[in-house]
């Protein structure tokens, strides 16, 4: 994993690192059993090289505490590793990663996939969720829901802590933060009834 790691901080092979600070790699137990996959690195994960440290990894680690879960015990990463901005003055805003840069992303991806192993995957967000389930992924209608992917690899989807952050009022933020610890409930105990991944859409991973 730290040659791993050594190479993904030197990668060119997308225009993303002409701009970011540095590569956002996964961080955890290098053979965890759980990971959680999110979709791209923001402002504060540019700066500090870490995932999740901003306001949406405060979020995540409440949600991941009150579901009965460590970060410690999880291999946390994303399916992007540069931050994407559009500069705003003196501001970052972050900008998704088009089709192409995911692409290329992914194979960095796949390489944590294949050293980590994990007998369980929950993906963060849309972005995420269309990596490993389909581009015809629908997360609203799908959230909770475990899927079985190619290897036995038992995988969920729920909502990214940043969408909760954005939600238009309190009412819809309690909401879908309830649906995000439940779901990483349902994650921690493990698949109960699990459905083959559809054939509908693109895969990635």
């Amino acid at each position: 994993m730290k040659e791993l790691h050594d190479l993904a901080l030197r990668c060119h092979d997308c225009p993303l690192w002409k701009h970011a600070t540095q590569t956002v790699f996964g961080r955890g137990p290098s053979h965890a059993p759980m990971m959680l996959v999110g979709e791209q690195p923001g402002s504060q994960e540019d700066a500090s090289g870490e995932p999740f440290v901003g306001p949406a990894g405060v979020l995540l680690d409440r949600a991941l505490q009150e579901a009965g879960l460590e970060r410690g015990q999880v291999y946390l990463t994303n399916t992007v590793k540069h931050f994407k901005f559009e500069q705003r003055g003196k501001r970052r805003l972050h900008k998704r990663a088009n089709a192409a840069e995911q692409a290329i992303c992914r194979e960095w991806l796949a390489a944590e996939l294949r050293e980590v192993r994990p007998q369980r995957i929950l993906t963060l967000g849309a972005m995420a969720a269309q990596a490993f389930f389909g581009t015809t992924f629908q997360l609203t209608m799908s959230h909770g829901r475990w899927l079985k992917l190619a290897g036995g690899i038992d995988a969920m989807a729920t909502w990214h802590p940043s969408s909760v952050l954005r939600s238009i009022n309190r009412d819809t933020h309690d909401h879908r933060y309830q649906q995000l610890v439940d779901d990483l409930r349902a994650f921690v105990a493990g698949p109960q009834h699990v459905h083959a991944v559809s054939a509908g859409g693109r895969r990635a991973v």
